[in-house]
C-alpha cells in the first residue's frame, strides 16, 4: 500500500509533467522520467533522457493547448507503483472562440522511487482518437 505521503508526491508529479509540457520546458517535462525512462504511443517509442527531451521540445510547440488528466489510481507494485489516469487535451478558443478537445485518451504507467523523488519509468498513452 502507498502512504498517504507517497500518494500526494505521485500526484504532484502528474500535476508537474502536465505544467511543464504546457510551458514547453521540455527539460522539466524529461525529468519526471528516469534517465532510461520511456514514453509511448501508438506510433512511437521514446527512450532516455535526451530523447524525451527532443520529443517534449517538439510536441509543446502549440501554446493554446491544456492538459487535463483525472480519474487517476493508484497502486503500490514491488518495483514501486503502477498509475492509470484520463487524458484529456484541450485548446484554448482562437480569438475568443470556445475550448475544443484536440485528444482523449487513457495513460498506463509505471512508477519508481529514486532517491526520495517519485519518476516515470515507463509511461503509455493509449489514444481514443
Amino acid at each position: 500500500m502507498l502512504s498517504a505521503q507517497d500518494d500526494f508526491a505521485i500526484r504532484a508529479l502528474y500535476a508537474a509533467y502536465n505544467h511543464a509540457i504546457h510551458r514547453g520546458d521540455a527539460a522539466a517535462w524529461a525529468g519526471c522520467f528516469t534517465r532510461s525512462g520511456r514514453f509511448s504511443n501508438r506510433q512511437r517509442v521514446v527512450e532516455g533522457e535526451v530523447a524525451l527531451r527532443e520529443y517534449a521540445a517538439d510536441f509543446s510547440k502549440d501554446e493554446n493547448a491544456r492538459y487535463w488528466v483525472d480519474n487517476l489510481i493508484l497502486e503500490a507494485t514491488d518495483a514501486g507503483a503502477s498509475g492509470t489516469c484520463y487524458l484529456m487535451i484541450l485548446h484554448t478558443g482562437a480569438e475568443g472562440g470556445p475550448p475544443s478537445v484536440n485528444l482523449t485518451g487513457i495513460y498506463t504507467d509505471s512508477l519508481v522511487l529514486i532517491e526520495g523523488k517519485w519518476r516515470f519509468s515507463a509511461r503509455h498513452i493509449a489514444r481514443d482518437m
